[in-house]
């Protein structure tokens, strides 16, 4: 791949750089569908007979977490994970035009061989969004799609963002948000008056200047216990609180979390559990 130079990003052509204000404004009406909303393991858990895993509510039946955002023009896919071919499928997503990755985790990138039909629907190579060290960590483990050509093979492009530079893929403003994952540095992105984040533990903050005015608002919660990379329940109603946006919906959501409708009984009016398909527009 050609390495681009400061300032420039050079997949797709559609891609130009803003300042903050611009990207946080949006020319269209957007909507962003969240394709899944669970954690690594996904819910119902492998072997699992908790009341969550053996649940007939389709509340509580979470594929890895990713989203769907477009203007009806540009396509675009935060995230895939393992989940991410039925992902497509369910949501007949048949165009895509870019993929943006929050960090290398599994289950956020392990599904990036099926973006195939993609490339042969199109021709060209999916273009992919991440941090240098994520692409490095793609590189590593989807070694295949960038040695030698191999006939039917995915084509990616890798295209490297930082936290500090906003950009817009056609006509979709997006503002890179560092957020921390641990100690682990990863991205959340905002859309106009939404804003993404997954795999939350803290944010600075610096960080949380690009959020401030959001009007809604998707953030992690993993459950109600402690946990040393993630914001449990407790943690992430704080954050929400600070942040005040008009909406909130929780992702990234454990099966040790309960049942969604008894967990939406203990949330504030303005805060809800995020469920696989739930669309939003603004």
């Amino acid at each position: 791949m050609l390495q681009p130079g400061p300032g420039q990003i050079i997949c797709p052509e559609s891609v130009i750089f803003l300042d903050v204000c611009s990207a946080f404004i949006s020319l269209h009406t957007l909507k962003l569908v969240l394709l899944g909303t669970g954690t690594s393991q996904g819910v119902p858990v492998i072997g699992c007979d908790c009341p969550v895993c053996s649940s007939d509510d389709p509340r509580d039946k979470r594929l890895r977490s990713s989203a769907f955002i477009t203007d009806g023009n540009t396509h675009l896919v935060i995230d895939a994970g393992p989940d991410f071919r039925q992902q497509m499928l369910r949501a007949r997503i048949r165009h895509l035009d870019a993929i943006l990755l929050t960090h290398e985790h599994n289950d956020h990138v392990i599904g990036l061989d099926d973006v195939r039909p993609f490339n042969f629907q199109t021709g060209h190579p999916m273009c992919v969004y991440a941090l240098p060290r994520v692409a490095e960590q793609v590189r590593k483990r989807f070694e295949y799609i960038f040695g030698d050509p191999i006939p039917g093979a995915p084509r990616i492009e890798l295209a490297p963002l930082d936290k500090n530079t906003p950009f817009s893929i056609a006509s979709i403003g997006i503002q890179p948000i560092e957020i921390m994952h641990g100690r682990l540095p990863i991205l959340g992105f905002r859309f106009g008056d939404l804003t993404y984040l997954t795999d939350v533990k803290t944010v600075s903050a610096a960080e949380k200047e690009k959020i401030a005015g959001t009007r809604y608002l998707i953030t992690s919660a993993l459950h109600h216990w402690e946990h040393p990379v993630h914001m449990n329940l407790a943690e992430a109603l704080d954050f929400v609180a600070e942040i005040a946006a008009e909406k909130t919906w929780l992702t990234h959501i454990s099966h040790q979390m309960g049942l969604a409708e008894e967990v939406e009984k203990q949330l504030p009016p303005n805060v809800a559990l995020a469920y696989d398909g739930l669309e939003i527009e603004f």
